[in-house]
């Protein structure tokens, strides 16, 4: 997942120090004991309420449910509620921390969820690495919960632990750091080929860094209507391409690595320059820079070169070394510079959109729908080389997403409650204006 880090890292020094936001950060957790907790939804006037909402009365309730267990989701919090499930095994900046320390990250996660789309979020870090047993875990919770966050799990078994869940539960299940980080990206890829007249049937797309978060990209963009062909993906030995002396046990380790060597690098590339030679778009997922992208690099690209470039703290490369470069648009994952692409646009409203239909999965479609949608309202309100995507702070855009999503989902035939444009929106806008009241509320 793309986030901000509270760091302050000097351009001179190169020294990354511990900033106030984070001691703030830990003087709050430390204050409240955390960032979350169960509330009630239905006032209690005396101990004499409890006939009605437990025993005896609420079991007329399981009995309905009985009957019906779609009614779950009508007469439970379940209609609302999603696990944040991770293992801890690769915690953005943190790396393989364990479940344990994850908990704090998960419940940050939980509160955008509800603060950007109204969406209760329960963290579940769970004691163990085993992808089958993860797999059967969030198969038992299925009862409890509308859908399911996997978050800040290693590759490659995320994606093994994804493919599994989709197609044995009924609920949605996403990936965050491959679905959400896909979604954002295509959205500011979107508008960024507006801007400089390129289409995306003929671009050619450098994918640097081989990870969850870019091989997904690579997918949806190939979804999106970008050829394999047409993209080269860079891991930390340089181009995929067939005949690397790693195909056979990469082809074991990692598939869904071996199928982007199998189908894209058409020009056969085996440099990271021959890589760079002419390409369009530079979408670097890999690790902090500066100096990870040389600007050498950016200077063999094609006229008006977008790059992306979204590691965190710091980018790939410098966003003005970029720009000295040649490079006509440059995003990054900070808060703090033009352009951000962050999950956050993405995810809240996602899952938004899939509860309010009450969607089986979350189709490829569906999150190509909502980088569309941040794409069009970027566009209404006037993209430019420094605005190619919403700003997180742009309420408005998050039920437009929502419903946007909820369409799609009707539309393909995998939503179970089915309802109009305008309903879809009044309703995701006043579930998440709620939320929002609420929060702030809070002393």
């Amino acid at each position: 997942m793309i986030k901000k880090f509270n760091l302050i890292f000097s351009k001179d020094t190169g020294v990354i120090t511990l900033s106030e936001l984070d001691k703030k950060a830990i003087e709050i957790s430390s204050k409240y004991k955390g960032k979350i907790q169960i509330l009630p939804k239905v006032p209690i006037k005396s101990i004499d309420d409890f006939a009605v909402l437990y025993t005896p009365g609420v079991a007329a309730v399981s009995k309905e449910i009985v009957k019906n267990k779609d009614l779950s989701f009508h007469y439970t919090y379940r209609w609302n509620a999603i696990a944040i499930v991770t293992d801890g095994t690769r915690v953005l900046g943190l790396g393989n921390i364990g479940p344990t320390a994850a908990m704090p990250v998960m419940e940050g996660k939980a509160l955008i969820f509800k603060y950007l789309g109204g969406v209760d979020a329960i963290p579940l870090p769970i004691g163990t690495k085993d992808p089958d047993k993860i797999i059967e875990t969030v198969k038992i919770l299925e009862p409890a919960f509308g859908g399911i966050n996997l978050e800040d799990i290693e590759s490659p078994k995320c994606f093994y632990i994804l493919e599994k869940l989709r197609q044995t539960v009924e609920i949605p299940v996403w990936h965050d750091d491959q679905q959400g980080t896909a979604g954002a990206t295509l959205a500011g890829l979107i508008t960024s080929l507006e801007i400089t007249g390129k289409d995306p049937k003929n671009i050619r797309v450098i994918l640097y860094g081989a990870g969850a978060a870019n091989i997904a990209t690579a997918r949806l963009l190939y979804k999106y209507g970008v050829p394999y062909e047409n993209m080269i993906v860079i891991d930390s030995k340089g181009p995929l391409y067939k005949g690397r002396n790693d195909e056979d046990s990469m082809k074991l380790e990692n598939p869904w690595k071996y199928e982007l060597l199998e189908k894209t690098n058409k020009v056969g590339a085996r440099t990271v320059e021959e890589a760079f030679k002419g390409a369009d778009v530079l979408i670097a997922a890999s690790k902090p820079g500066p100096g990870v992208i040389k600007s050498d690099w950016i200077k063999l690209m094609n006229k008006d070169p977008i790059v992306f470039a979204l590691a965190n703290p710091v980018p790939e490369i410098w966003p003005d070394e970029a720009k000295n470069a040649g490079a006509r648009i440059v995003a990054t994952g900070r808060s703090d510079l033009p352009n951000q692409v962050n999950n956050s646009l993405i995810f809240p409203a996602v899952f938004r959109g899939a509860l309010d239909v009450r969607a089986k999965t979350i189709s490829d479609e569906m999150v190509i729908e909502a980088a569309r949608e941040l794409a069009s309202f970027a566009r209404e309100k006037g993209i430019n080389e420094n605005y190619i995507i919403p700003k997180m702070t742009e309420w408005e855009v998050y039920p437009r997403v929502a419903a946007a999503v909820g369409m799609k989902a009707i539309q393909q035939g995998i939503a179970r409650v089915s309802l109009s444009y305008d309903e879809l929106y009044s309703s995701a806008r006043e579930i998440i204006n709620s939320a929002r009241k609420l929060l702030s509320s809070l002393t």
